[in-house]
């Protein structure tokens, strides 16, 4: 019997799919352009505008772009994983590594740590150079909420990526997934979330984004909206593990 793969194979084997799978690296490239360049185009008519334009929250103005980054972070959470389901790619892939726990902690482990890396600079990139254009009225990194705003962002798309690749597991399907998650995060959270003080606060989008706001939306603060949405991604990374394990490939 051969011995099994060191971690760190699995781990590059697992990088070396996503880097050779056009649609997902474009997708995590994608991340950043979209947030940035949206953010930026925003920021520079807002900068312009009159004052008040920028809505209650300044804060989370800053953030405008992320409502159509997440889009680009979802995609690349379930094409990741969506590629194992063609071809036979599962059956090959758990040949090389029969153990199904660990290769699928290394593949979300893999997904995770590029997710929060792309993540991170674009959130520190959209408050950069958003606030680069806004003028007089434009935030710093030392004002009140900003830093954890730009952490939150990132961390905010990581598990959104995650949150994408578990259900996708689940489903074994990627177009499923994008087709469940993108009309959800643009239409439906969006309606029910106007009610601040009820189940809205609660959807997935809507609590992790408490982290960009300087004022608490309904009973969740920053970190605890950040909460929720880990509470979410984790079911569906839990989700995903079960189906993994328990499914034939």
């Amino acid at each position: 019997m051969s011995a099994a793969l060191p971690t760190t194979a699995v781990l590059h084997s697992e990088w070396i799919k996503i880097r050779s799978l056009r649609g997902t690296f474009w997708s995590l490239i994608s991340v950043l352009v979209a947030t940035v360049g949206i953010q930026a185009l925003t920021a520079a008519a807002l900068g312009r505008a009159e004052e008040g334009s920028m809505g209650e929250d300044p804060l989370l103005a800053a953030f405008y772009g992320l409502n159509f980054g997440q889009i680009a972070a979802i995609a690349f959470g379930a094409t990741a994983f969506s590629a194992e389901f063609h071809n036979g790619a599962l059956r090959t892939s758990l040949t090389a590594v029969p153990d199904r726990t660990r290769f699928y902690l290394s593949k979300s482990s893999m997904l995770g740590a590029l997710a929060l890396v792309a993540g991170q600079l674009t959130g520190l990139l959209t408050f950069v150079a958003g606030q680069a254009l806004m003028g007089e009225r434009a935030l710093e990194l030392g004002d009140p909420g900003a830093v954890r705003a730009v952490v939150g962002c990132g961390l905010y798309l990581t598990l959104m990526a995650l949150f994408a690749a578990g259900l996708t597991a689940v489903l074994r399907s990627g177009v499923a997934v994008l087709s469940i998650l993108i009309p959800f995060v643009v239409m439906v959270s969006f309606i029910v979330g106007s009610a601040a003080s009820g189940v809205g606060q609660f959807m997935p989008d809507r609590a992790g984004q408490a982290m960009m706001r300087s004022q608490s939306y309904g009973d969740l603060g920053p970190w605890a909206g950040l909460g929720v949405l880990a509470l979410w991604a984790g079911v569906a990374v839990l989700g995903g593990w079960l189906a993994v394990r328990r499914r034939d490939a």
